[in-house]
């Protein structure tokens, strides 16, 4: 009975109310349990759904503006508990900071603002933006915005923190400088440090 094709996929509890709705008293559920552990058959029943492997994204670039690279990291302010945040992105091919900014927090419609004056200062859209999947990353202020442009999005995979090497390289590179504070002392500090780092970095 467990195996006909009308039970196959049911758990044993559903088996056990459907035959008794039906007016079939075979056994104790109990029972019913201790006969499928004695076949073998006590293990989840149900076809379980299968995803395949998300491919690794991709990223090449046989030239400058087709794909970039955007993320956002968090600078520590003056205090504990404070948090600024810098938002970059990078031409992946010659790796030049196409555009930065430190605002005081993370933000779609500020991401949104600053993805499309990057795009307006260099004067080209390239071909595909790249990021992880953070909020303002996914957010729908953002995806319009280069949906609009016509620039193709590229992301992340779900809960893989590797898939976004060029931006993670270039923080990397802004906090390892010899000059790089612990603390900033005030928004101002932060955007003047970010100012000289990338004028520096770009050239």
């Amino acid at each position: 009975m467990l195996n006909s094709p009308a039970y196959a996929d049911l758990a044993i509890p559903q088996v056990w109310a459907r035959e008794l709705d039906a007016g079939r008293y075979h056994c104790s559920m109990s029972t019913m349990y201790r006969i499928a552990r004695a076949a073998g058959q006590s293990r989840e029943r149900r076809r379980l759904a299968s995803h395949p492997p998300r491919v690794r994204p991709e990223l090449v670039a046989t030239g400058p503006a087709q794909v970039w690279s955007w993320d956002i990291t968090a600078l520590k302010g003056p205090v504990k508990g404070v948090w600024y945040r810098c938002y970059v992105v990078i031409d992946i091919y010659s790796r030049y900071v196409t555009g930065w900014l430190v605002a005081a927090g993370e933000d779609a419609v500020v991401a949104r603002d600053f993805l499309a004056d990057a795009i307006a200062r260099n004067g080209i859209e390239p071909h595909t933006i790249h990021a992880d999947r953070g909020g303002a990353m996914v957010s729908k202020p953002v995806s319009e915005m280069l949906v609009d442009l016509g620039v193709l999005r590229s992301h992340s995979r779900p809960r893989t923190s590797n898939d976004n090497p060029y931006s993670e390289a270039q923080f990397k590179t802004m906090k390892y400088v010899p000059d790089f504070p612990a603390r900033f002392g005030s928004l101002a500090d932060a955007r003047a440090f970010c100012d000289g780092f990338f004028t520096a970095y770009n050239h």
